[in-house]
């Protein structure tokens, strides 16, 4: 049996099915590594958070591994589903948290989805009510949905977290200052 005599912050932790992590505590190798992420949900959770003025972005329990990926000074859009809008974009401040009470949110797939993956946040740009990006109207704009086009846009939002480029999210961050 081979020993790993890394130390453990190189090694990260096991996730389920064998994934190596993570923990959101153990810093980048270098400060500019800000990753820049798309948080998939419903206009009706957007409000809850909007009411909470965007104190924290939750996850999904099947989530665990990218919320294990976020640090602190990553930025998350939202990207609101049916509508096909971007509504804003906020800063993780701090470690993701695991905390089960009800704050509110519906998933729309299964209704007994639970969001127990937490990060807290601070709003950095939200467009006001109804004055949301029109995903479809910027597709070219964007690297990550310029290869769909308008039409295929529900193929490249599938999932409930993506990873984009700091190209995305500066033109995404952009247009919604404009809007807010």
């Amino acid at each position: 049996m081979r020993v790993d005599t890394r130390a453990p912050r190189e090694r990260g932790f096991l996730l389920p099915g064998g994934v190596r992590g993570r923990l959101s505590s153990e810093p980048r190798c270098e400060e500019s590594e800000m990753q820049a992420w798309i948080n998939v949900g419903s206009p009706e959770n957007f409000e809850v958070l909007r009411k909470r003025k965007f104190d924290l972005s939750p996850f999904k329990a099947s989530r665990r591994r990218q919320t294990a990926e976020m640090q602190p000074g990553d930025r998350i859009v939202y990207y609101l589903t049916g509508v096909v809008q971007f509504g804003g974009v906020v800063e993780v401040t701090g470690p993701v948290r695991e905390d089960a009470r009800n704050i509110g949110l519906h998933s729309e797939v299964k209704e007994e989805d639970e969001y127990p993956f937490r990060l807290p946040t601070k709003p950095i740009a939200i467009a006001k009510p109804g004055n949301y990006i029109e995903v479809r109207e910027i597709t070219d704009m964007l690297e990550k949905t310029r290869p769909f086009g308008p039409k295929k846009l529900g193929m490249c939002f599938r999932g409930n977290v993506h990873k984009i480029s700091q190209h995305d999210l500066d033109v995404i961050e952009r247009l919604v200052r404009e809007r807010a």
